[in-house]
């Protein structure tokens, strides 16, 4: 008797707004789980004209590959994913392997935002956090570590990120299973998530 063919992998969706500490609490919760983490903004479309761009709309990123590529994962299959360049702000030729682990995440601001995309989901996570508190963490962020303006920043929140926040992300966190206060500790963060993945799982 052949043996059972393993669990579809069980994936957890996180969503929240900038800053709001997804991408750190997702990264360390995989590391701790040995699970593969998909960034959403891995799928940004090429921008031809960067300066003005709403990076904040769902219509900026290919969601529709994701869940491609999500759903060969799903099925036991590997998934070329592909590799957007921040400073070209395109795609590159290469693609990266990734193979299905029994968990997998998926982090991005509007991960929850895209119907087929959440619907994918075994745990939906949406980690909250005051607007002050993410506007601050973004303008450290992007001076830091972008080599932004601060002027820069700001306009770039006011124009898109919280207009874009208040219609599309925001509006997702009704529709988590799980939400994270993003000013607690990362640890603490990360100890609950797990916890929760291995309740759904067990």
């Amino acid at each position: 008797m052949s043996a059972a063919p393993p669990p579809p992998p069980f994936v957890v969706i996180i969503a929240g707004g900038t800053a709001s500490g997804k991408t750190t609490v997702a990264a360390r919760a995989a590391a701790q789980l040995g699970a593969l983490l998909l960034h959403h903004d891995r799928y940004y479309k090429d921008v031809a004209q960067p300066r003005g761009h709403n990076y904040d709309h769902p219509d900026a990123l290919d969601t529709a590959r994701l869940v491609a590529d999500l759903d060969a994962l799903r099925a036991g299959q590997a998934a070329a994913l592909p590799v957007y360049d921040f400073r070209t702000h395109r795609r590159q030729p290469e693609s990266e392997h990734a193979e299905p682990t029994p968990v997998i995440l998926v982090e991005g601001i509007l991960t929850l935002a895209d119907p087929a995309l959440a619907a994918r989901a075994d745990l939906r996570v949406f980690v909250d956090a005051p607007a002050d508190v993410r506007l601050a963490r973004r303008v450290r962020r992007d001076v830091a570590e972008r080599g932004r303006e601060v002027g820069g920043v700001l306009d770039q929140y006011l124009d898109t990120v919280r207009p874009m926040h208040e219609a599309f992300v925001e509006p997702t966190k009704s529709s988590a299973d799980l939400v994270l206060n993003g000013t607690a500790p990362i640890a603490a963060l990360v100890e609950t998530l797990v916890a929760a993945i291995a309740a759904r799982r067990a």
